[in-house]
């Protein structure tokens, strides 16, 4: 195939976000079927198959030579992707302490919720509901909300800015639930409450144990058969300041023991809103670049090699 008079040997196809309904730019399609041998696919998938189901079949993750997506088993995991590094979590900057936050219970519930893409395929909203009617629930957003954001923090643009931090920051637990539950699918949703000192309340990716900073800093909902058993396992932390500190001791002591978390982010060779890093789409080129650059130099190899067999001669024997 050519472009522009140029032979194509390989292909990188990106997602990129875009407005409601329609959440990527990436279709079905646009893909060059049916796809040449020669040819190198390379796919950069940073969303859940929640925006574009089709793509995680077997018959068509499989067309991808290389691809980079939230699984651990891509090429480049995006697994980190919302996550800057371990300091951020060992950080204190929005740590309220316990004394405060138990005062602060007096006009604040002891779950927060913050949601304004609703009713996706994790049915989140739905299980939210019915915690409600066991627990009081602090609900901002467009789903569910009972509760407004400062005219300042409105815009769900200021979901990363300080002042809207300093809010949630206050409760004791964040309610971060998935839009998909996908093994290694993890947000911005999970790791907000623990770098903000908060006790995540978490349902999605099923293989989320793998990736806490350490075994217990989060709540499980699957752990729970009914939303009444999770609301009463809550209202007993909250009474409980001994039972509650034991899921920020990894905090407050800036130990993360998960091994499996600590190498991922520290063989990362790409950056989270750090200058000094490529992102990690410029790092899935980069790679995609050097594989396919190391597979031409592997077959001229090989050719040489079968020329070299090819036409040995004894020249003696002449």
């Amino acid at each position: 195939m050519t472009f522009g008079g140029h032979c194509v040997g390989a292909f990188l196809f990106l997602n990129e976000e875009m407005p409601p309904p329609k959440r990527t730019g990436f279709q079905l399609d646009s893909l060059p079927l049916p796809r040449k041998a020669r040819h190198d696919w390379a796919l950069f998938h940073e969303e859940s198959p929640k925006n574009n189901y089709k793509l995680f079949h077997k018959p068509i993750i499989t067309l991808f030579n290389y691809t980079a997506t939230f699984s651990r088993h891509s090429h480049l995991p995006l697994t980190t992707q919302y996550l800057e590094g371990v300091e951020v979590l060992k950080s204190r900057r929005y740590l309220v302490p316990l004394q405060s936050k138990n005062h602060l219970r007096t006009r604040l519930a002891p779950l927060v919720y913050v949601q304004s893409d609703c009713d996706p395929p994790s049915d989140r909203d739905s299980y939210v509901r019915e915690l409600m009617a066991y627990i009081e629930v602090d609900s901002y957003g467009e789903c569910l909300r009972n509760r407004d954001l400062p005219e300042q923090l409105a815009d769900p643009a200021s979901m990363d800015a300080d002042g809207f931090y300093r809010i949630l920051a206050q409760y004791k637990f964040i309610l971060a639930f998935e839009n998909a539950v996908c093994d290694d699918y993890i947000t911005e949703k999970f790791w907000r409450p623990l770098k903000l000192g908060v006790v995540p309340v978490y349902h999605g990716s099923p293989s989320i144990a793998d990736w806490l900073p350490s075994n217990r800093s989060a709540i499980l909902v699957s752990a729970f058969s009914h939303p009444r058993e999770l609301a009463g396992y809550i209202r007993q932390l909250d009474r409980d300041d001994g039972r509650y500190a034991a899921y920020i001791e990894w905090k407050l002591r800036g130990e993360i023991s998960n091994r499996r978390l600590l190498a991922a982010l520290a063989e990362r060779r790409w950056g989270v809103q750090d200058l000094s890093q490529d992102n990690h789409i410029d790092a899935f080129e980069c790679m995609v670049c050097t594989k396919v650059w190391d597979n031409i130099r592997l077959q001229e190899k090989q050719w040489d090699l079968i020329v070299i067999r090819l036409y040995t001669c004894d020249m003696d024997a002449q």
